[in-house]
């Protein structure tokens, strides 16, 4: 619990001031105009894959695989990647949004957990609402497309207190389409947590995330992010990153491949800025600059609220 405000106090200190850019009418004009070009022309539209380009209908599989490959050795490999301060920025990330401090007259506040798999964010929802609010009245749903990490997630629940148990479900769904058993206007809270830079479609899964929230609901993610404010401290994460955390996949986990392509899915990761915008193109509000930097800008919480 100590640990919590002395984190508060060193992600305020590291937040870094923005402006709002001003987006070129004519540079989208173009940029509309090839891709309608493209798409006459009958080419599929790209997308990448790390720092690889390959058709949008290929993403999916690929990412699948990669977490298919990683989905034992996940939690593991975040403490050797992050020196464990993963957790602290995940215990931030719930803290700050509060499970269970307020409820919907006559139901449960209703979450999901998009991309959520081995139940990290999930399992401290609970935790924070039952225990730390002393509040049951809780639904937290962990959706996630890859069945590998679900299942690792259902293993995990197991050792949750039954209340607890009671309290969660799992949907294998893709959160760029979400099914209709998560209909308009009913959740809460809607939460991702270092998944959302391995959708193939960002702009679709915040549409959605929008449509699912209810008025006044929010949309929170933590993810990975820049810290070119800090060029000296830029250098050495860049270089931890692209040179230690593949190492360390081999090693661990026997997999090169996949966590080199995590490192670059960080990279190639839209700025502070640019994802905020994103966010509000989807038709959600911030407030301030829309985001919150963690640990310099390593990782940044971004926040939507969804009109009234």
């Amino acid at each position: 619990m100590a640990a919590r405000p002395a984190l508060r106090v060193c992600a305020r200190a590291l937040r870094v001031p923005t402006c709002r850019g001003v987006v070129s009418t004519r540079q989208f004009s173009v940029s509309c105009s090839r891709l309608n070009a493209s798409e006459s022309r009958g080419e599929e539209r790209k997308t990448h894959f790390g720092y690889e380009t390959i058709n949008e209908s290929e993403k999916q599989s690929r990412v699948a695989g990669v977490f298919t490959n990683v989905a034992e050795s996940y939690d593991k490999m975040n403490d050797l990647m992050s020196l464990g301060v993963h957790r602290l920025w995940k215990d931030y990330f719930v803290s700050s949004l509060n499970p269970g401090a307020t409820n919907p007259i006559g139901q449960p506040q209703r979450v999901l957990d998009v991309a959520g798999g081995t139940g990290d964010i999930a399992f401290r929802m609970l935790h924070h609402s039952h225990v730390l609010n002393g509040n049951p009245n809780i639904h937290v749903t962990i959706s996630d497309i890859n069945p590998a990490m679900l299942e690792v997630g259902r293993q995990r629940s197991l050792s949750l207190a039954a209340q607890q148990q009671s309290s969660l479900s799992f949907l294998e769904a893709n959160a760029e389409k979400l099914p209709s058993s998560i209909p308009d206007n009913s959740l809460d809270l809607y939460t991702v947590a270092f998944g959302i830079r391995n959708f193939t479609d960002m702009p679709a899964a915040l549409r959605e995330a929008h449509r699912v929230l209810r008025p006044g609901g929010v949309f929170a993610c933590l993810e990975f992010s820049k810290v070119d404010r800090f060029p000296l401290f830029n250098s050495v994460y860049k270089q931890w990153s692209f040179s230690a955390i593949p190492l360390i996949g081999q090693l661990v986990a026997g997999d090169r491949d996949s966590y080199q392509y995590l490192v670059e899915s960080i990279e190639r990761f839209p700025s502070q800025e640019a994802f905020r915008d994103m966010i509000v193109g989807a038709g959600f509000e911030v407030a301030g600059d829309g985001y919150e930097n963690l640990t310099g800008g390593i990782a940044a919480i971004h926040r939507g609220i969804k009109p009234l």
